[in-house]
């Protein structure tokens, strides 16, 4: 389902066997720009097996994603203005439009962060709007960019992204300098509250990391390592001792 509440985390986090309902928190992502038609169906069919709440990749791919995952709950899921959200609103808006028409059941956009950072906030707020309109309902994420932020930027944008419509907030591209933090996560939840979703995405990349964003208030994951968070769950289950994981990737 499209809102995963906060409380429904505590649950997962007092278990082991949490495979199966973390698995619903994630949107599996593959946005490189060398990644193949083979690549594309390697994830559909991951997210597939997994039961993974989405597949997330650029707009040139969503119309292939639409089809290998036809018939099944996992949604397909477009960027707009990625990754730098430097490009114009009408480009966005387009994008937005030929995503859905492709099949794109929710649009994850990056906002205009010069412009934030400018302190020209009538633009973001516009930027943002020009996307949900194009949207014509499919649910909009806003991309902040948390590690170009300050701390009042971050809020700013949070406030911004809310008042102009958008059904979640989103830490990061991941292809910037840093990616999602317990402390951005738990800020970008206090400023939004319980009724607009918060994705955290960037760097996350054990389960242990993906359960700790959730009890900080994120309803939903953007990973590329979604199978080997779920992979990690099925073990500890089996096994019930803790799984040793290299923390040194991410």
């Amino acid at each position: 389902s499209l809102h995963l509440g906060k409380k429904t985390a505590p649950s997962l986090l007092n278990t082991d066997g949490v495979s199966e309902g973390l698995a619903q928190y994630i949107d599996h992502t593959l946005f490189k720009a060398e990644a193949t038609s083979d690549d594309i169906e390697r994830i559909c069919q991951e997210a597939l097996a997994h039961g993974f709440a989405s597949v997330c990749v650029n707009s040139a791919w969503i119309g292939f994603v639409k089809k290998a995952l036809l018939g099944s709950p996992v949604k397909p899921i477009s960027v707009v203005g990625f990754p730098l959200g430097a490009m114009s609103s009408a480009a966005k808006g387009f994008e937005t439009a030929s995503a859905i028409r492709d099949g794109a059941q929710e649009i994850d956009m990056v906002i205009s962060i010069g412009h934030l950072k400018s302190g020209d906030f009538e633009t973001v707020y516009r930027d943002i709007q020009t996307v949900i309109q194009a949207a014509e309902g499919v649910p909009v994420k806003a991309i902040l960019e948390t590690c170009l932020l300050t701390e009042k930027e971050k809020i700013t944008g949070c406030v911004i992204a809310k008042s102009a419509g958008a059904q979640f907030v989103k830490t990061s591209t991941g292809f910037s300098t840093g990616g999602a933090t317990l402390e951005d996560v738990a800020l970008m939840r206090a400023v939004v509250g319980e009724e607009m979703g918060v994705k955290a995405s960037g760097g996350i990349k054990t389960r242990s990391q993906a359960l700790a964003m959730i009890a900080a208030g994120a309803n939903r994951i953007g990973t590329s390592s979604s199978v080997a968070l779920v992979a990690e769950g099925l073990v500890s289950e089996q096994t019930r001792d803790k799984v040793s994981t290299s923390q040194d990737d991410y």
